[in-house]
């Protein structure tokens, strides 16, 4: 490929409001006035925006209670400025979602990418889960109006309720349908299946999002 190919094939998307997928992993978020994002997920932006730290797990605008390497920390960083800014989250893949007034997402920590100003958010531990890997301790509970950006690794499979899932697999779910957290009731003899913690979601409303990777699986 010659070198104008290359750079025209692989230039951003021209036009278009509100959040943008460049490609399937990577999201081009325009800002006029401010923008919430995942720490440290910015690789660039055009124009003049500013970032500032927000909050952690512990919830509301404290700044960074948590390190960014801790896995019980939810850091969140607000973009505020003029321009086009570009993020990603290690390779993976970017789901848009709409919100409307009055519609409530909960999504793992992990997985929240950038949603707009307008989006409420809170940010808490799941009760349960102090000894659950790194990917299912934290959620953040977020409400619309507004556009909410959130990654996983690989497609995401929807599942309607009742149905179990292991919480490093686990990105989010309707608000409809809490979670309770419990230990896998089979007695296991020898080598144990690494399933002991699992979040059960019941009822017949809502939906819930897996993907096919465990947070907590990476060494």
């Amino acid at each position: 490929m010659e070198l104008d190919q290359f750079t025209r094939a692989n230039a951003p998307t021209e036009g278009g409001d509100g959040f943008q997928r460049e490609n399937k992993r990577l999201l081009d978020v325009p800002v006029d006035g401010t923008v919430m994002v995942k720490a440290g997920s910015m690789i660039g932006y055009t124009g003049d925006l500013t970032f500032t730290g927000k909050s952690s797990a512990e919830g509301g605008l404290t700044g960074f209670v948590k390190e960014a390497v801790s896995s019980e920390g939810t850091p969140i960083m607000e973009a505020e400025g003029q321009g086009h800014l570009y993020v990603a989250d290690q390779g993976k893949k970017v789901q848009i979602l709409d919100l409307d007034e009055g519609e409530a997402i909960s999504v793992n920590g992990t997985d929240v990418l950038a949603f707009e100003s307008t989006v409420d958010y809170e940010i808490s531990t799941i009760g349960g889960l102090s000894e659950a890997a790194a990917g299912g301790l934290t959620n953040v509970y977020l409400s619309g109006p507004g556009q909410v950006a959130i990654t996983t690794h690989g497609d995401p499979l929807v599942l309607s309720p009742p149905v179990v899932t292991d919480p490093d697999a686990t990105v989010a779910w309707s608000t409809d349908c809490s979670p309770s957290v419990g230990t896998n009731k089979t007695i296991e003899i020898g080598q144990t299946s690494g399933e002991s913690i699992q979040m059960e979601f019941t009822g017949s409303d809502g939906f819930v999002v897996i993907q096919p990777h465990e947070e907590g699986s990476q060494v």
